[in-house]
């Protein structure tokens, strides 16, 4: 007959090792099947579920192609320079914008004056633009040289709407000052 052996006693020549926990009762083995169970019955009531119920409509994301750029008006306060930058829908369908643009300031000669402008830290969500309709990003400096110079005035704003590699060209006189040039996420609600 095999002797059972000692999990406190080693086998010859090896050191002793930790011992294992025993899970005790049915508490993991229940919770295991009743998860298993519960996926096996969503997929039921899933594959039950006609098939026009079950698809959703995806908005696809907005091109350059399908957006008219513009600025509105700017506007001081507490030492700052705020300029919103507007995305309006000009295709036939819906389409959807999420997060920052990114934005620079040209010359005339299309080169770039300073950097980019660096994420405002506001938080986002999806914006939907039905045809016709706007969100904008909100642009900010500040109003003159507080702390710092100011960069020469820039003619456009080269702008690349959230998730796209292609920009756009905004004629915008722009003048980036105290190292200080930040963008918001595209909302509806003009926040910054």
């Amino acid at each position: 007959m095999f002797q059972k052996p000692n999990p406190t006693t080693p086998p010859p020549g090896r050191r002793p090792a930790e011992r294992p926990r025993v899970l005790r009762g049915r508490g993991p083995v229940t919770a295991l099947a009743a998860a298993l169970l519960g996926v096996t019955a969503t997929g039921a009531a899933w594959s039950a579920t006609p098939a026009a119920a079950r698809t959703t409509t995806a908005i696809r994301t907005c091109a350059v192609s399908d957006l008219y750029l513009s600025t509105g008006a700017k506007e001081g306060a507490a030492g700052s320079l705020y300029w919103p930058v507007r995305f309006t829908n000009t295709s036939t369908g819906k389409c959807a914008l999420r997060g920052y643009p990114g934005v620079s300031v040209l010359d005339g000669a299309h080169h770039r004056i300073g950097p980019a402008a660096k994420h405002s830290g506001r938080g986002y969500g999806t914006v939907t633009l039905s045809p016709g309709h706007s969100a904008s990003a909100v642009l900010r400096t500040t109003n003159g040289p507080v702390g710092g110079p100011c960069e020469r005035t820039g003619t456009y704003l080269q702008v690349y709407p959230p998730a796209s590699r292609t920009a756009t060209l905004v004629p915008a006189p722009w003048k980036t000052c105290s190292g200080v040039f930040q963008t918001g996420p595209v909302n509806t609600d003009g926040g910054f």
